[in-house]
């Protein structure tokens, strides 16, 4: 992936950094990684992709991850269960409309707030059922379950700017076990109208073996996902290093720091939009604790809610580290326990950590 080093970009970075508390005196060292695109197959059940709002042809809006999962839907042959947050882009919509067509079993569980889409009101209009959550809580997942055998999901929303604008990753995870913890989730919100805190806690497989590694699967606001965070980064006997759309959490902070002053190297960047609006955000706690952390470079957002642990585990998915994801909304989080895809998502930190305002 290319760096933007356009004047546009660098301009308002110059005049925010004015605005900042002051750059810790030691940075965290960081990994050296080499970009190696924006689709990267790592083993033969596992592909990660990540938008590249750098690209010429993000401007044409082609190309980018929402394709695979639009490809993958196409080849659907029984049934597509999608969560959506969010829907505007004309890919996966045609995907679905096209799927259900011929036949193959297509139901949609969406946010109320975005229910009058265009592209979600056509996904009615050809007969496809769509449940929303009609609660003040969001349903904030972003996932899609094919064939029962076939998980996607990911930070991006299926949307225009999700795919082509912001700074996002989605996950193909293929396993039928997996798609059983998101089939169950699915279930409990199409078929049982449970949302938000209302939502029991019965996912079939919370932790299970893919070929050798250690996947694990939680939902908010039922499993507990912050303390899974945290345990987490107590563990961590190297480095921990993330990208936050939003940052909200103190007890994530505390760990941060602590690991921090145990002498881990802990960096990460903040979405600078996110920063300015978000009460309670923790950049400048963690800034004054002295960890190396920025705010984003993207003028649209950096939308990823992502961890890497050791350079070996992941954590990634629609879980923002805030109150509201811990606790009302509907969220899906996956913690991935392989180097090879951790070393991905650190390729795509450094892209991202590179383009952030370092002061």
């Amino acid at each position: 992936m290319k760096n933007f080093t356009g004047l546009a970009t660098l301009l308002p970075i110059v005049i925010l950094s004015a605005c900042l508390p002051a750059a810790p005196t030691t940075h965290a060292p960081l990994p050296t990684i080499t970009p190696t695109g924006e689709h990267l197959s790592t083993t033969d059940w596992i592909t990660p992709y990540f938008t590249d709002p750098d690209s010429p042809a993000a401007g044409s809006y082609l190309g980018g991850p929402d394709e695979a999962l639009a490809a993958a839907i196409d080849e659907a042959r029984f049934s597509v269960d999608a969560a959506i947050y969010h829907l505007n882009l004309w890919s996966i919509r045609d995907a679905l409309i096209a799927a259900h067509q011929r036949g193959v079993t297509v139901r949609v569980v969406a946010e109320s707030d975005n229910l009058d889409e265009m592209e979600i009101q056509a996904l009615i209009e050809a007969g496809i059922p769509v449940v929303s959550d009609r609660r003040e809580s969001l349903m904030h997942n972003k996932f899609v379950v094919i064939d029962g055998h076939e998980v996607w999901t990911g930070s991006m929303n299926f949307t225009v700017q999700g795919a082509y604008k912001n700074d996002n990753n989605l996950l193909e995870v293929r396993s039928s076990r997996l798609a059983e913890n998101y089939t169950a989730e699915f279930e409990e919100m199409f078929s049982g109208d449970f949302f938000g805190d209302s939502i029991v806690e019965n996912t079939p497989h919370p932790s299970l073996d893919i070929q050798g590694t250690r996947v694990d699967t939680t939902f908010s606001p039922d499993d507990g996902t912050a303390a899974k965070i945290i345990a987490l980064i107590q563990d961590a006997e190297e480095s921990i290093y993330f990208l936050a759309f939003s940052f909200t959490s103190d007890d994530i902070a505390a760990a941060l720091i602590e690991k921090a002053e145990q002498g881990l190297a802990v960096a990460g960047v903040f979405e600078t939009g996110q920063y300015h609006a978000n009460r309670g955000t923790e950049f400048d706690n963690l800034r004054a604790a002295g960890l190396d952390v920025r705010l984003d470079g993207n003028p649209r957002n950096m939308h990823h809610k992502l961890f890497i642990i050791d350079e070996q585990i992941i954590v990634t998915g629609s879980y923002n580290f805030s109150r509201s994801a811990e606790e009302r909304n509907d969220e899906n989080t996956l913690i991935i326990y392989h180097a090879d895809l951790a070393a991905q998502y650190l390729s795509e930190f450094q892209r991202v950590f590179a383009k952030a305002a370092s002061e």
